[in-house]
Order: C-alpha cells, then structure tokens, then sequence
C-alpha cells in the first residue's frame, strides 16, 4: 500500500550483543544524503506531520517504540516501528507523522536529499491539491 515499504534489515547477534547494518541501496532503496535522529519527546507529542515532494526517508525505531501514520491521499494506516533492526521507506507524495513515542524512544531518519524547505507540504489541503495536480499531469 502507498509504495510504502517495511524492511527487516541484517541483524548479526552474538554473546556481545546484536548488530544492525544499513547500506546504500541495499536494504534502504536510495543513498541517504541526509541522517537526523529525534529523541526526549515528550509523551503525547506527534513529529513530522508532512510530505515530501522529492524526499525519500527510511524511519527506524532505534531505541524504543512509536507509530507512523500513513496516508497517500486516499487510504490511511498506521505502522508500528519498535524493533531497530526494521525500517519503514516513506516515498515522496505520502503524509507522514510519528506519534506514540515510548519513554526513551530514538526515531532515526535517513533522507534522501539535504533539507530543502521547499520539499514540504506541511499543511494537509495543500497535499491533498498537490495530489490531485499531480494525477492530472501524470494521466
């Protein structure tokens, strides 16, 4: 649904502990250009919010547990990320938000673009017009 992928990365476990590795264009379909982390949210907040235009990211709960709710215009779900070694690829044109976050939680991003304000659709009527457009050129 929406393109939308969850992903069961490589996880390499011994006495020592386990190990998660991530490459380019292997387990995540694009070269991350960009990694940023959200951490201490406070209980009840939502992030994200939005969508992105050219921007694919690739969401993994690296600490903790939260939800990732979906929605590509037409049909909405939710998505329940809290094991580090699974992650979910957001394409562009889907709305985003992570909520839910556990005490502790660590959602980690990669990006496949620099930050480009531009990139975003923050306000949800102006997705749904960009959508819409968007099917129209495309036919």
């Amino acid at each position: 649904m929406f393109d939308c992928s969850y992903i069961e990365l490589d996880k390499h476990s011994d006495e020592k502990g386990n190990l998660t590795v991530v490459e380019n264009e292997i387990q995540v379909p694009f070269s991350p250009k960009r990694v940023f982390y959200l951490y201490d949210i406070p209980g009840g907040e939502s992030r994200g919010a939005h969508a992105h235009k050219q921007c694919h990211q690739f969401l993994i709960a690296a600490g903790g547990a939260f939800e990732v709710a979906l929605d590509d215009g037409k049909n909405k779900r939710t998505v329940l990320l809290n094991r580090p070694y699974y992650g979910l690829h957001i394409p562009p044109g889907i709305w985003a938000a992570e909520q839910g976050f556990s005490s502790g939680s660590v959602c980690l991003v990669l990006a496949s673009g620099a930050y480009d304000a531009a990139d975003y659709i923050r306000d949800y009527n102006e997705f749904l017009d960009w959508k819409y457009t968007k099917a129209l050129r495309e036919g």
